[in-house]
């Protein structure tokens, strides 16, 4: 099959949903193309969200482990994690390449990064706009197939690191410029027009009405002079001569609410992202409910798409790839402090358990602390110690003595 059969040319229709704008002012205000990864970017609510998230997922450590008699054993020395970690071998380092994947995974088809091999070996990442990237599937609905053709060059899917966003057939994504391009073209046309009504010094657009007919060399002075005082560059003044009177025909920011309709709008990007509007604003929050609602659910797509495509077929099943995401959750220092007590005095933790989990060097203490009000029973060997009288009792089946009316027992 030749290259220009790979691809079919598509009839562009017109969507049925499309909402149509009769409204002069509303079409200019809303816009009827599609919402683009430029634009998205344009609004800051978007790209501040991208980027909080980002900043989490690329300071959060990959480590490489392996399963072993049901315990995580971590593998520190292996290679691919120094490219996940700190140099990828590319232009871009570890950061970033993270931030890179991810605005292309929200905004894009997803985010891909070439897997650079040597004789089966790794040897680098290399980061690939999506926008390079195309995809040529076969016509199977079970049994999907597809190839990667960049510049013309066509790879096989494991060839590539691949983040998808709620894709279905594991080559492309749903960017949120799809799913809420309504929402992304309304607030980038609202900061669009926000800029015009500054280059025009925010005076109102309208109409000019005269009583009488003007003269071309009147029509033409009057025109310049109201283009003087749209242009905002200066001091201007217009004087309408008796029988001309000036028709407002739009309405300014204050009354179209703008102001309140991006604040509303940054909540409903809020959700997108699943960040509260607080955070969303710069304003700092708790760290593990933002952890725990937007970067741990993609880091967790990352790490299936690191276990597909970074580890060799007879290393899956006894290796796997894992964020550290132990800083995130810890918490403010009053709620692990107050949990680590409660955990001391249950008695299910030691001392040194704690002082390794906040990063401290341990004392050596392995003694466990034990109230003297406390009857201790181990069921393996059926005795009882009794702390406050330094006492082992064996426990025996006896048959319960249970007085009966008329002084028979059971």
């Amino acid at each position: 099959m030749g290259l220009l059969k790979r691809f079919r040319r598509q009839e562009i229709r017109a969507d049925p949903d499309e909402t149509m704008f009769e409204d002069a002012l509303l079409t200019a205000l809303l816009g009827s193309g599609k919402a683009t990864k430029q634009m998205a970017l344009q609004v800051p609510t978007v790209s501040g969200g991208i980027d909080l998230i980002a900043n989490v997922v690329a300071g959060t450590p990959v480590k490489l482990y392996r399963e072993e008699n049901g315990k995580a054993i971590e593998v520190p020395n292996d290679p691919r994690v120094r490219l996940l970690n700190d140099e990828t071998g590319d232009t871009l380092n570890a950061n970033e390449f993270w931030h890179a994947m991810i605005r292309d995974y929200y905004t894009g088809k997803g985010g891909y990064a070439y897997i650079n091999r040597v004789r089966g070996e790794i040897r680098s990442l290399h980061y690939v706009d999506e926008s390079r990237v195309a995809v040529n599937r076969n016509t199977d609905a079970i049994f999907k197939d597809f190839d990667l053709l960049v510049d013309g060059t066509v790879y096989r899917p494991f060839d590539f690191l691949k983040l998808l966003r709620n894709t279905k057939d594991g080559a492309v994504g749903v960017p949120i410029t799809e799913e809420n391009a309504k929402l992304i073209e309304v607030a980038y046309q609202s900061l669009c027009f926000e800029l015009y009504l500054v280059k025009k010094g925010g005076n109102k657009k309208g109409f000019l009405q005269s009583e009488k007919r003007l003269d071309k060399a009147s029509m033409d002075e009057l025109k310049q002079a109201f283009a003087n005082l749209y242009s905002n560059s200066s001091d201007n003044v217009v004087i309408l001569n008796n029988g001309i009177h000036f028709q407002e025909s739009s309405n300014t920011s204050v009354e179209m609410q703008l102001n309140e309709n991006k604040q509303s709008n940054a909540e409903e990007f809020a959700k997108i992202f699943h960040i509260s509007t607080a955070e969303m604003g710069g304003t700092a929050g708790d760290t593990a409910s933002l952890a725990k609602l937007a970067a741990i659910p993609l880091m967790k797509v990352i790490e299936c798409a690191l276990n597909r495509d970074l580890l060799l077929e007879k290393e899956k099943g006894s290796l796997y790839w894992a964020f550290d995401t132990k800083e995130l959750l810890k918490g403010s220092m009053k709620e692990r402090f107050d949990a680590y007590k409660t955990a001391l005095d249950a008695n299910f933790m030691q001392v040194d358990e704690v002082r390794f989990a906040e990063d401290m060097e341990p004392l050596g203490l392995t003694w466990i602390k034990l109230g003297l009000q406390d009857v201790l029973y181990d069921p393996k060997t059926n005795t009882i110690y009794t702390p406050n009288t330094n006492q082992m009792q064996h426990m025996t089946e006896q048959t319960l003595q249970v007085p009966q009316e008329g002084g028979e027992t059971l």
